[in-house]
C-alpha cells in the first residue's frame, strides 16, 4: 500500500488541510500507518500534481493562507481500484522482536527495558484509541453508533488498533514473566 491510498481514504471525512490530515495520521490512521508531517506533505504535491485531489485557496486573518485537499473523481476512482485488489499480508519489521529473538546472548536488562518501554507506548495508545472510541460513540451504544454513522470504516479501523494494543500488552507481560522466571535479568 502506498502512502498516497491512507491520504485518500483518510479524505473520505471530508476536505483537509495539510495540517488536518497530520492531525487525522496522529488521531485515526496512526494505528494502521505511520507518516511523518514531512511525508504526508510531499505525497499531497505528487497526488495534486496527478490530479487525485485539488486544493483550494482559504484565505485566513492573521494566518497564512492554507491550501484545503479534496479528492477528485480520478482519486475516487483510483482508491476504488485499490481497495477491489487483494491486500498484501501483513510486513512485519520490529527491532523488539529481533533483540528478543537474540535475548540469549545479548543484555538481557536491556531488552527487559526495551520491552518495558514498548509497555508505557502501547499503553498510552491504548488510552488514546479507547478515548476516541468513547468520543466517537459520544454515549451511544456501539449497535447505535453503526446502525446510524455515515461511515464505519474508521470505526473498523480503530477497533483494530485497540485489539492490537491490548494483545501487544499482554505479549510484552509475557515477554517479562518468562525473562524473569528464566532467571537472565539481573
Amino acid at each position: 500500500m502506498a502512502l498516497r491510498n491512507a491520504v485518500m481514504a483518510a479524505l473520505l471525512e471530508g476536505p483537509a488541510s495539510g495540517y488536518d490530515l497530520t492531525k487525522i495520521f496522529d488521531s485515526s490512521v496512526a494505528n494502521f500507518w505511520m507518516a511523518t508531517p514531512q511525508q504526508i506533505y510531499r505525497e499531497l504535491e505528487r497526488m495534486e500534481g496527478e490530479d487525485l485531489i485539488e486544493a483550494t485557496v482559504v484565505r485566513q486573518e492573521r494566518r497564512p493562507d492554507k491550501r484545503v485537499f479534496t479528492l477528485t473523481g480520478r482519486g475516487r476512482g483510483e482508491l476504488r481500484a485499490f481497495i477491489s485488489r487483494p491486500p498484501r499480508p501483513i510486513a512485519i519489521r520490529d527491532e523488539l522482536m529481533v533483540q528478543v529473538q537474540s535475548v540469549d546472548v545479548g543484555d538481557a536488562d536491556a531488552v527487559r527495558t526495551a520491552v518495558t518501554e514498548r509497555t508505557a507506548w502501547s499503553s498510552a495508545r491504548l488510552g488514546h484509541y479507547l478515548r476516541l472510541r468513547a468520543h466517537l460513540l459520544d454515549g451511544r451504544t456501539e449497535e447505535e453508533h453503526l446502525s446510524r454513522a455515515e461511515r464505519i470504516g474508521p470505526y473498523l479501523t480503530l477497533l483494530r488498533g485497540i485489539a492490537l494494543e491490548e494483545e501487544n500488552l499482554r505479549w510484552y507481560e509475557r515477554v517479562l514473566d518468562i525473562l524473569e522466571r528464566r532467571g537472565v535479568l539481573r
